[in-house]
């Protein structure tokens, strides 16, 4: 069933970006006010290059396909359970961040290139601190950030997007 459902495919890739803007515009502004360490479109990047300051740009833009990619998914979701309201979208990005706090960013290290493990210390080539359990390696309150961040990115999508 899930394969005939039918999205708004402009409507989703349009607040897919806005979302996926505010997103990362809300993290910067969580290292600004002291809150967290982590910059994803960095860590990103840095998959890719070691040029620091061209990781931040192709991370950045990597960041926002992959906001595309999973607003996408969402809006399958929308129109599968006939529910896109922002609270419904905000549960779906409260569980998507509890994914990347608790499996996706601990991962990290044993397939990013230039990151550090938790059992492996730095190297010429691997200089990026591991983000460690629940990221808090970027700071105490990372989790929290990163799960309200995504909460926020679920609301956008939920609130926005026009079923069909």
């Amino acid at each position: 069933m899930l394969g005939k459902q039918n999205v708004n495919l402009p409507s989703i890739l349009l607040w897919g970006f806005a979302a996926t803007v505010i997103l990362t515009t809300l993290t910067i502004a969580g290292q600004s006010l002291g809150l967290t360490r982590i910059d994803i479109p960095f860590i990103i990047g840095t998959m890719v290059t070691a040029n620091r300051d061209r990781a931040r740009v192709i991370g950045y833009a990597m960041h926002l396909f992959n906001g595309w990619v999973f607003a996408v998914v969402y809006a399958l979701f929308f129109e599968y359970v006939h529910i896109a309201t922002w609270w419904f979208g905000a549960l779906m990005g409260t569980m998507q961040g509890v994914v990347v706090v608790v499996v996706i960013l601990p991962l990290l290290p044993g397939v990013h290139p230039r990151m550090v493990s938790d059992f492996r210390g730095p190297e010429p080539t691997r200089l990026l601190e591991p983000p460690g359990f629940l990221a808090i390696n970027y700071g105490r309150a990372t989790p929290i950030v990163i799960i309200i961040v995504h909460m926020i990115y679920g609301s956008i999508l939920g609130l926005f997007y026009a079923p069909r």
